[in-house]
């Protein structure tokens, strides 16, 4: 089988493709071959080694998938070869098979695509557990999604409109924003061109979000908490800016306002009944048409370090999936 492999810490050129013997499931364990494979901002990180995650060299990155049971290991007996599932993983999703634990591994609801079933798990796993979860966001309620067009971005607009609140996007272009207000936005905020305090303002009467869901980070930061509501919950979901911000501890304060940190990863190992209980009202919610992952493009195996690059320069809408077996 072939896989992308990191060899040493880098940028996604230094990867490489290679031939590797078939794997073989232990214990416990199930084979996949993989049929889609999203591409995610911590796989941009991880193969840096500036992610939470840092396995040995060298290792394939990708964590989100769906594919075809190969084979299971011994004492695995909810699944068989054959069954469509989806999984997700800390790596080594980028490549034609791959080898995971039995209990991270979920049979494809009738109806589900490799390609949206790749989609789910990591964006909207983190948006369910964020928005549902950790903001309590109720419906009549505001929530204000900065870097709206990524793939967490629409997940939180789609989520939080399921719920029946109002989702304002704020993106860096026009273009992106068009995507937002597809999946549901009801307003949207162009932060390269607008005053972001100003329009935010503007989007809510002067009353502020009541939620703020923040996967950038950076300059956006401070002048988005100075505009939160009274009792306002600021959802720390990532730095795609790449600066971590510094915020002013009387913010918080004076606003009344909680800081909130989300860490969907450690929250499905803590906390494995509740995500699965978070993964079937997603479920749910694919079958009613109220949610629907964006899939702007799809590569190769052997364009990994395209798709990569792409994520990093953040040139990329909603999802991107890596087609493994071509």
């Amino acid at each position: 089988m072939k896989a992308i492999l990191c060899k040493s810490w880098g940028l996604p050129d230094t990867l490489v493709l290679e031939e590797l013997p078939d794997v073989v499931p232990a214990p416990g364990q199930v084979a996949i071959d993989i049929h889609a494979a999203a591409v995610n901002f911590p796989d941009v990180l991880i193969i840096q080694g500036k992610y939470q995650v840092k396995p040995e060299l060298p290792f394939s990155p990708g964590a989100e998938f769906a594919g075809t049971v190969r084979s299971v290991g011994e004492g695995v007996t909810h699944l068989k070869a054959g069954d469509k599932v989806f999984a997700f993983a800390s790596h080594g999703a980028f490549a034609q098979q791959i080898v995971v634990p039995s209990h991270l591994v979920m049979p494809m609801p009738s109806g589900l695509d490799f390609d949206t079933a790749a989609s789910v798990t990591l964006t909207y796993g983190t948006s369910h557990h964020a928005v549902v979860d950790r903001a309590q966001l109720k419906a009549g309620e505001t929530m204000l999604v900065l870097g709206a067009a990524g793939g967490v971005g629409l997940a939180a607009i789609e989520i939080g409109k399921a719920i029946g609140a109002k989702v304002i996007a704020a993106a860096s272009s026009d273009e992106k924003l068009a995507v937002c207000k597809q999946h549901g936005a009801d307003a949207t905020i162009n932060y390269t061109t607008q005053d972001l305090r100003e329009a935010i303002k503007a989007a809510t009467d002067g009353k502020g979000p009541d939620v703020i869901y923040d996967p950038v980070g950076g300059p956006y930061a401070e002048p988005a908490f100075l505009s939160i509501a009274w009792r306002g919950r600021y959802l720390v979901i990532g730095f795609a800016a790449g600066d971590i911000p510094k915020l002013p501890l009387n913010l918080p304060l004076l606003k009344g306002a909680s800081l909130v940190g989300v860490y969907w990863g450690e929250f499905t190992k803590r906390e494995p009944k509740a995500n699965e209980a978070a993964m079937q009202e997603l479920m749910k919610w694919i079958k009613e048409g109220k949610i629907k992952p964006h899939i702007s493009a799809r590569y190769p195996l052997a364009d990994t370090a395209r798709a990569l690059n792409d994520m990093a320069a953040r040139k990329v809408t909603g999802k991107v999936l890596i087609q493994t077996q071509k």
